[in-house]
């Protein structure tokens, strides 16, 4: 379960990010107020994660999750472009996310 609750905080993550960029500032008042609705979401849930997983690879996992999410997100949504160096760099976290998510696995 505790998986599940990483990828839900993710999710709150990514959209309380994009309330961000949408809130302009603060300057508008619905984006602003979900902003933080998102992200209180995010880190109670965050938390619950923690029960059972490892923080250094749960928090490697939200943050490269969550980081590709919103830059698809941008790209999609906000017109924010892609290039050759972004791309890798995005692989580059994923892999390192992947390979952080392995050494974690209990061998017996």
């Amino acid at each position: 379960m505790e998986w599940v609750y990483l990828y839900i905080a993710i999710a709150f993550e990514i959209l309380g990010t994009t309330c961000m960029k949408l809130s302009q500032g603060f300057t508008r008042p619905i984006p602003s107020v979900l902003l933080f609705v998102f992200y209180i979401l995010c880190f109670g849930i965050f938390t619950l994660a923690l029960r059972k997983l490892e923080v250094s690879v749960a928090y490697a996992i939200w943050c490269g999750v969550g980081m590709t999410g919103i830059a698809i997100v941008g790209s999609l949504f906000f017109g924010e472009t892609w290039n050759p160096l972004k791309v890798v760099s995005i692989i580059l976290i994923l892999v390192g996310v992947v390979l952080l998510n392995l050494s974690g696995l209990k061998h017996s």
